[in-house]
C-alpha cells in the first residue's frame, strides 16, 4: 500500500499496476480502497470459454502478457475470482482476497474467435497456489484489509509489509478495524488509512 500520512492520518494514493509489478503475487498491497494501477498488461485471448477470462477461470504466469489456459493444465497459475469491463479505478472493487489484478485491454474479435471483440476489464486474481499476498497479513494484494501491517516508506507515505517480518520491511502499524468513521476507530489507533468500500476508514495501532 502506498499512501501519504501526516500525524495520525494517511490518505492512499495510486500506485502500480498490478498485474506487471506482482508477476502473480509480489507484495503491492494497496491504494484507498481502489485497485492498485500501473501501466496495462497485455492480456490475449487463447480460445478457451466464451469470454475471456471469465469468473472461475485461469491465467497463466508472465511478466508482460498473461493468457488463458485450462486451469487443470501445468500453465495455469492464477484463477479469476471476478470480473469487471472497464477501468479498476472507476468499477467495483475486488474482493479483499485478490492477490493481484490483470488489467485486459480491448481487442477486436480475431478470425473464428469464440465470444467476439473483447471489451477493456479487470480480472481480480487469486494464486492457485501459496502464497496469497491478498490474505491478512501476506503483506500484498490490491487493497488493504483489516489484518494487514504498513511501514512508513519515507516523504509521507506507508506501504504494506508482511506482519511476520519475512518481507524486506519491518512492519510498524497493523490495521486492527474497518469503520465507517474516524471516531469510531479505537483510543489505540494512530494512523487512518483509506480503505474504501462500506467501512472506508482503516484503523492502525503502532505496532
Amino acid at each position: 500500500m502506498r499512501g501519504t500520512w501526516t500525524r495520525g492520518v494517511a490518505c492512499a494514493l495510486p500506485a502500480l499496476l498490478v498485474a506487471l509489478l506482482t508477476g502473480c503475487g509480489q507484495p503491492p498491497g494497496s491504494t484507498g480502497g481502489r485497485e492498485r494501477g500501473t501501466a496495462p498488461a497485455s492480456a490475449g485471448p487463447s480460445g478457451h470459454g466464451a469470454v475471456f477470462l471469465d469468473v472461475g477461470e485461469c491465467s497463466s504466469f508472465g511478466t508482460t502478457a498473461f493468457t488463458e489456459v485450462p486451469c487443470s493444465g501445468e500453465r495455469a497459475a492464477a484463477r479469476v475470482i471476478a470480473r469487471h469491463d472497464g477501468r479498476p479505478g472507476d468499477g467495483p472493487l475486488c474482493p479483499p482476497n485478490t492477490d493481484f489484478v490483470l488489467h485486459i485491454d480491448a481487442q477486436p474479435a480475431g478470425p473464428g474467435q469464440e465470444g467476439g471483440a473483447i471489451p477493456q476489464g479487470y480480472a481480480c486474481m487469486r494464486n492457485l497456489q501459496p502464497p496469497h499476498p491478498g490474505d491478512p497479513g501476506g503483506g500484498g494484494g490490491p487493497r488493504t484489509v483489516v489484518g494487514d501491517c504498513l511501514y512508513g516508506s519515507g516523504r509521507g507515505q506507508v506501504r504494506e509489509t508482511a506482519c511476520d517480518g519475512t518481507g524486506h520491511k519491518k512492519p510498524e502499524y497493523l490495521v486492527t478495524r474497518a469503520v465507517r468513521r474516524r471516531d469510531r476507530c479505537p483510543a489505540s489507533t494512530t494512523l487512518y488509512v483509506r480503505l474504501g468500500g462500506d467501512e472506508p476508514v482503516g484503523c492502525a495501532r503502532k505496532l
